[in-house]
């Protein structure tokens, strides 16, 4: 998360207990500024932490930049 930041991107992961309990979708990621690139920004919610990050990662590495050190997680 720190690597990101610095790369200038916000991240906030949340994990909501109240989704989580009625088997929902409990986990969201949030991505937004400008070290993102075009396409505004990254929200979703999924039912795991995994799923979560992934989707977070794949969409970042859509975007075009240079997003190969986050092959490393």
């Amino acid at each position: 998360m720190a690597r990101l930041s610095a790369s200038g991107v916000t991240v906030v992961l949340k994990a909501d207990h109240e989704r989580m309990l009625e088997g929902g979708k409990p986990w969201t990621i949030v991505m937004s500024g400008p070290g993102m690139g075009d396409g505004g920004g990254i929200h979703t919610d999924k039912a795991t932490l995994q799923e979560c990050l992934g989707y977070g990662i794949s969409e970042l590495r859509r975007r075009g930049r240079d997003w190969t050190w986050l092959d490393e997680y």
